[in-house]
């Protein structure tokens, strides 16, 4: 058991933090400091009262990052309530069957996203508030009004309950073992619709206190927060860690594009950056191949010196780019592509590449960038266990189970599910397939569930195919899959350099059988590619740049 109390590391980081600015959202003027985002929280606390919330009560959270909702998030977890985060991107669908499933009281949503929303479909919310300002939009429940849950109102009950101001010692937080459920957390699998992962405060603790420990967040820290906080990774380290470190964290209120990006960082001048593969993949792609590729380039990479010069220009001209500060790029959510990794490896660039899942909260191994071993995902953490079973003799590889600390209690109202995943003994089955070594290095090579069985019975790793040919010429992303025990690649090529080129679709396509021909050299012949197929727009995606690898799988 994790030693540090969840609810606790918030009270904890509101003490001592006080005066420290906290949260700003990126584009607007105000900067929140911790001693208001505990007064905010104390608000909402009041606010919940009002509404009759009750510990254990569910709380649904809809939006964008924003400050507002990670108050909200700290409001409903210290309160004793029930957080249930829902990915903006989900279907209203989805979003109505995930608040209705986990049987949420109140639903906080942005505008933008209550109003695709078909009020008459959701069966418990009682109310529903705006993240914008937190007024009530929407009162379901007859025994409440909305003058009482003004924000005037409850602005007035605040200063009745504090006369002389907010303090410190104002700080009182429910009293919740570590072991009670905090967070209901609805997957973004790439294989069907989600289930909701049931996190403990043990496990959310887990992964704050092993960001600590290893100080992959520390103190004064400032952060741009632009992975989406319904998601684990995005909300346990950019948001939770983060919070209770005592960093500056800075949201992306808006659709994260390249422009808005480099412009944040530019201004904020993050020291750790958390991110996917696919933003450090379009930087390789775009910046550093066309510069390595330049003939007068390549001739001085064959000099030593001259070698190791280019190399540490090219080194300052990424980090000047992510802004000038940077102490490490941490790289979750996928593997990133061998070739990317590989040449920021020789040049010495701070990164790692760490792995978990939302069934871990989510974190299960890493390592810092000075430990990283290239192709691995880190180390197993220290409170995890991890072990490879149904090993193939021929690969070496088996499917990583692991269990410990950081691991959900199950599937919300779906044991069939929860036991399908956890055995008998406690074992979660990832589904990933890979390796550990002598030193607790774990190498992972796809998955079992996109596993392709070849012609005589040989296993062939989509993820590891797809990783090469995202290398080749006018390849943006693509996508492996088996169509009549034949290999397809599904491509999604770059129409922009297309026409910037002037190329014809007819040349285009002689650029794809070109990079099929290469690409079947660099693969056994049971796994070759039987042809390429384009697509006419880039593939459906999770919230996390994950592929919906179910919508495109030939039955």
């Amino acid at each position: 058991m994790i030693k540090e109390n969840f609810i606790q590391l918030f009270a904890d980081s509101f003490n001592y933090n006080w005066d420290l600015p906290a949260y700003t959202n990126y584009g607007e003027k105000e900067t929140l400091n911790y001693s208001q985002v505990a007064e905010k929280v104390a608000q909402l606390h009041i606010l919940f009262e009002q509404c009759g919330v009750r510990e254990d009560d569910k709380i649904a959270l809809l939006g964008r990052n924003s400050s507002n909702w990670a108050i909200t998030y700290i409001a409903t977890v210290t309160y004793g309530a029930v957080i249930v985060p829902i990915l903006y991107d989900f279907n209203p669908n989805d979003i109505q069957q995930i608040a209705n499933h986990s049987e949420s009281k109140l639903l906080f949503a942005e505008p933008t996203g209550w109003e695709k929303l078909d009020s008459s479909k959701l069966e418990t919310v009682q109310v529903v508030f705006s993240l914008t300002d937190f007024e009530c939009v929407e009162l379901f429940a007859k025994n409440l009004d909305k003058k009482t849950l003004s924000m005037s109102n409850i602005s007035t009950l605040f200063e009745k309950k504090y006369p002389n101001g907010f303090t410190k010692n104002d700080i009182k937080y429910a009293k919740r073992d570590n072991t009670q459920l905090a967070s209901i957390n609805y997957t973004s699998g790439t294989t069907g619709f989600s289930k909701g992962v049931m996190c403990s405060g043990n496990a959310l603790a887990g992964n704050i206190v092993f960001g600590f420990q290893t100080k992959l967040l520390v103190r004064h820290y400032r952060i741009v927060a632009f992975l989406p906080h319904a998601h684990a990774f995005g909300c346990a380290f950019d948001f939770l860690t983060a919070t209770c470190a005592g960093c500056h964290i800075h949201f992306i209120t808006k659709i994260p594009t390249p422009t808005l990006l480099l412009s944040a960082f530019t201004e904020v001048k993050p020291d750790t950056i958390f991110t996917v593969p696919v933003i450090i993949e379009k930087i390789y792609r775009k910046q550093i191949q066309p510069t390595i590729s330049n003939p007068s380039i390549r001739g001085m990479l064959k000099v030593p010196g001259l070698k190791t010069l280019v190399f540490s220009k090219i080194k300052a001209k990424i980090i000047d780019a992510f802004g000038g500060n940077l102490v490490q790029i941490v790289v979750g959510g996928a593997a990133l592509n061998p070739e990317a990794e590989a040449f920021l490896k020789k040049i010495k660039f701070p990164f790692t590449v760490g792995y978990g899942m939302t069934e871990c909260a989510p974190l299960i191994s890493y390592s810092p960038h000075n430990e990283f071993i290239a192709s691995s995902v880190g180390k197993i953490l220290y409170t995890m266990e991890a072990k490879i079973v149904n090993v193939n003799p021929e690969t070496g590889n088996g499917e990583l189970c692991v269990k410990g600390e950081n691991l959900m209690d199950g599937y919300y109202k779906n044991p069939e599910a929860t036991a399908e995943a956890i055995d008998e003994d406690g074992w979660l089955h990832t589904g990933d397939l890979g390796t550990i070594d002598n030193d607790g290095n774990l190498f992972l090579h796809g998955r079992s569930k996109t596993m392709i069985l070849g012609p005589s019975g040989q296993n062939i790793y989509p993820e590891e195919i797809e990783a090469k040919l995202n290398n080749m010429p006018f390849v943006v992303e693509c996508l492996v899959v088996e169509d009549g025990g034949k290999i397809i690649a599904l491509v999604y090529p770059d129409y922009e350099e297309q026409t910037a080129q002037n190329l014809s679709d007819e040349e285009l396509v002689n650029i794809m059988e070109a990079n099929r021909k290469h690409l079947n050299k660099l693969l056994a012949s049971y796994e070759g590619v039987y042809r390429i197929v384009l697509q006419k727009e880039e593939f459906a995606k999770t919230p996390k740049n994950s592929i919906k690898r179910f919508l495109y799988q030939k039955n």
